[in-house]
């Protein structure tokens, strides 16, 4: 299965509850990279490359999170940054 990259960005609770971290966890457990960060309008940013059945395990993780309220997410594939070998928060 090839590798896509997504950029996401996550409307709810999802700042000062652990979301990046958890992001950064889920991302490392299941050999995504990518990058997250939070935003100045209380969204969070994620950039996400991998299998999408792993992406799509990576965002079940972060809605079964008790501290984290996803209301909404905008989703969009991007090209793949064929150079990444990590994941990191911003």
């Amino acid at each position: 299965m090839a590798d896509v990259r997504k950029r996401i960005i996550f409307r709810g609770r999802v700042q000062g509850v652990g979301f990046r971290y958890t992001a950064k966890y889920l991302a490392q457990s299941l050999g995504l990279t990518g990058w997250v960060r939070n935003e100045y309008d209380g969204t969070v940013l994620l950039e996400i490359q991998g299998s999408e059945y792993m992406i799509n395990k990576l965002l079940v993780g972060l809605n079964h999170n008790q501290f984290i309220t996803i209301e909404w997410m905008d989703t969009e594939e991007i090209p793949l940054e064929t150079e990444e070998k990590s994941f990191s928060v911003r």
